[in-house]
């Protein structure tokens, strides 16, 4: 193309990756013009599908939000499954993508294993009922077969704002604590019970949230995940920042940093910012970043389109941020605690 054009390689790259919602690049790095109605998203065969690896499949493909795709299909080939942290985003951008009028499916036919697992922990249950479910939606809830049997497991439980269920943040500590021991209590408490009260305040959606648990690998790896549909929490901070905490804001601009990114960062790391203007408010994250880095734990903060994820360990923290990603709206959290002594990252 950029031979056709009589233009250098990189200028001609630079405005295609620019502009993604117009051009679309496969695998062979061979660029298109998007045109199609519906977009096929499809999640590989034999593999478990991370967050990152979930993040990676979306921006491979053409935004689901782009005006002229009408329908979006997302395709499970044979023994294509997702850990919790993944298949918490696919709920939520579903959705929010059914909500904006799109037509959604989900297409298991290659897969059943996989519907049956995501049937086990309801998320049929919290996904939209406009939504299609190929080859056809589950009749019976297998996850209220199992529901309280087992501590290794809290299927999908649904957030609203509106009418808040303070009995969810316990069931996860009680699972939690029950999957390792009694040591663990403090750092359930405060790394699960504040995120979920940040959901409640950050949300502003008429969509709800939804929170689950999962135990891996013999209990030494667990997964906690707690979203909502809204605003986010950089979108309710960012507005106030300037006007309550100048100084704060100042050294974000100074950080040359992606503003979003860097806000983030003092979340967890500072604390004291908050959009209501209480004494004690808006240190509920960095309680909870405190207690994630005694256990080593990683927590994965995805906002409308960027991430950054906070590997604690025990010297310092390691931030790493994602952007320029697919377009989900609200705070996915994601905690991530191996618990046999190695980090996440080991």
């Amino acid at each position: 193309m950029a031979a056709v054009l009589g233009q250098e390689k990189a200028a001609v790259n630079k405005i295609l990756y620019e502009h993604s919602d117009k051009f679309l690049r496969n695998d062979d790095f061979e660029w298109s013009v998007i045109g199609s109605e519906e977009l096929q998203i499809e999640f590989p065969k034999d593999t478990w599908l991370s967050s990152k690896d979930f993040e990676a499949i979306l921006s491979r493909s053409c935004t689901p939000w782009h005006d002229d795709c009408e329908s979006v299909v997302f395709v499970f080939k044979k023994e294509s499954r997702l850990l919790l942290d993944a298949l918490a985003r696919l709920l939520a951008l579903c959705n929010q993508l059914d909500a904006a009028g799109k037509r959604v499916s989900l297409d298991f036919s290659e897969c059943l294993s996989t519907r049956s697992y995501l049937d086990r922990m309801d998320f049929f249950e919290v996904l939209g009922s406009n939504i299609a479910v190929l080859p056809k939606r589950p009749n019976a809830r297998r996850g209220a077969l199992y529901q309280g049997k087992n501590d290794g497991v809290i299927e999908l439980r649904t957030i609203d704002p509106a009418e808040p269920n303070n009995e969810i943040p316990r069931l996860l500590e009680r699972s939690f604590v029950n999957c390792v021991s009694e040591s663990y209590s403090t750092l359930a408490l405060t790394v699960i019970g504040e995120p979920f009260k940040n959901v409640l305040d950050h949300s502003h959606s008429s969509l709800a949230g939804f929170a689950g648990l999962q135990a891996y690998r013999q209990r030494t790896r667990i997964q906690v995940v707690i979203s909502d549909n809204g605003l986010g929490i950089v979108g309710t901070l960012q507005p106030i920042l300037h006007r309550r905490y100048p100084d704060i804001a100042a050294r974000i601009t100074r950080s040359n940093e992606h503003s979003g990114i860097a806000l983030l960062k003092e979340v967890f790391s500072t604390g004291q910012i908050s959009q209501v203007d209480e004494d004690g408010r808006g240190t509920g994250l960095k309680m909870s970043g405190d207690q994630a880095r005694k256990y080593h734990a990683r927590i994965s903060v995805r906002q409308k389109d960027f991430e950054l994820c906070i590997d604690h360990r025990p010297e310092r923290m390691r931030y790493t941020p994602y952007t320029n990603l697919v377009r989900i709206d609200g705070t996915h959290i994601s905690f991530d605690f191996k618990l046999d002594g190695r980090t996440i990252g080991d």
